[in-house]
């Protein structure tokens, strides 16, 4: 049964302002969840071809009525606004988002709303500070964090021996996906493969090949990776709604590597920080719990072909892959959105 957070945060007495853990399975509202809230309930809303102070303000008195939320008397001049639930809220009319905030953060959102030139919300998407930075194509972030994968003479690397000791007991061997689970649902107590069983899944995805899209097509190359990948783990579809990490039900983040480096963005996988997702029967996972499929393959330019394949838990991840590349610049960003970005 679904989570009635609506309800949930009406009943609190909770204002924006008050804080929830990350992971409180009552009160803090998951991203997908978050987006698909916001879309029901602020789908066809007009009145918004206002100055931009002013449809800043209407927004967010709609986002509070959509929330459960008291709307307050002023909106604090807080980071991020709608404190509780870690978000900010921005009204697009053009695809130049302006983010003013005092750096880009994994655990931070942004409810980035499109009002059409009739001032009407015609869609929302949320998406965290890792999401943007890979939207950023300006080079205002110069510097993010990086990786190094060097291959070896081995295909295949289980570089951790198990999960990590706060997640271990949430796992069973042999659970059925297939009959219980989506790619895309939350992680969940006992439908979660041991790690070690996820190598030896996975492992059969070496010497597979899929048309190869294009350098500039990296979406496309990722997408037909994940299919392979959630056929092999054993689910009966394959989803993917661009959430980290990818095979969320798994905790399992995907890279595909053409090239030595490997692109972390804002995530640093030994993070101990707090994982944006339900807690797993009383434990909220960490960064650090997440578990890393890197798959390396070659292009001739017409195919991909998949080589060698590294699956380690984020603890271990550095143990493995060294960490190179400086710290992320924090400034105001302009960040220009693509054109399918509320498509997506």
């Amino acid at each position: 049964m679904k989570t009635n957070y609506v309800e949930n945060i009406t009943n609190s007495g909770l204002s924006i302002f008050d804080p929830i853990e990350i992971g409180d399975p009552d009160l803090w509202i998951p991203t997908p969840d978050l987006e698909r809230i916001l879309n029901e309930k602020l789908v066809g809303i007009d009145g918004l071809d206002v100055p931009i102070r002013t449809r800043s303000k209407l927004v967010k008195q709609h986002v509070c009525r959509a929330l459960g939320y008291p709307i307050p008397k002023s909106f604090k001049k807080i980071q991020p606004r709608f404190f509780g639930q870690m978000f900010d809220t921005y009204a697009q009319k053009a695809n130049n988002l302006q983010v003013w905030n005092e750096e880009l953060s994994p655990s931070r959102r942004y409810v980035i709303l499109r009002v059409d030139d009739a001032g009407a919300i015609t869609r929302v998407k949320v998406v965290n500070g890792e999401e943007l930075a890979q939207l950023d194509t300006t080079g205002t972030l110069t510097q993010k964090y990086q990786a190094r994968l060097v291959p070896s003479d081995e295909t295949e690397e289980l570089i951790s021996a198990t999960d990590t000791d706060l997640l271990n007991p949430h796992v069973r061997a042999g659970a059925n996906l297939a009959e219980h689970v989506s790619p895309t649902d939350h992680p969940a107590h006992g439908l979660m493969l041991p790690l070690g069983e996820v190598f030896e899944r996975l492992r059969g995805a070496i010497g597979r090949s899929f048309p190869d899209a294009g350098r500039d097509q990296e979406r496309n190359r990722g997408a037909a990776l994940h299919r392979i990948v959630c056929e092999l783990l054993g689910y009966s579809d394959y989803r993917d709604d661009g959430q980290f990490p990818d095979v969320r039900n798994q905790l399992l983040e995907v890279k595909l590597q053409t090239s030595p480096t490997i692109d972390l963005g804002l995530v640093l996988p030994a993070s101990e920080e707090p994982l944006d997702v339900p807690q797993i029967a009383g434990t909220q996972v960490r960064h650090c719990d997440v578990r890393y499929a890197l798959f390396y393959a070659q292009t001739d330019g017409a195919e991909v072909t998949l080589t060698h394949f590294y699956l380690t838990t984020g603890a271990d991840f550095f143990t493995r892959f060294p960490q190179f590349g400086g710290k992320v610049l924090n400034k105001k960003l302009q960040i220009p959105l693509p054109s399918d970005f509320f498509e997506r």
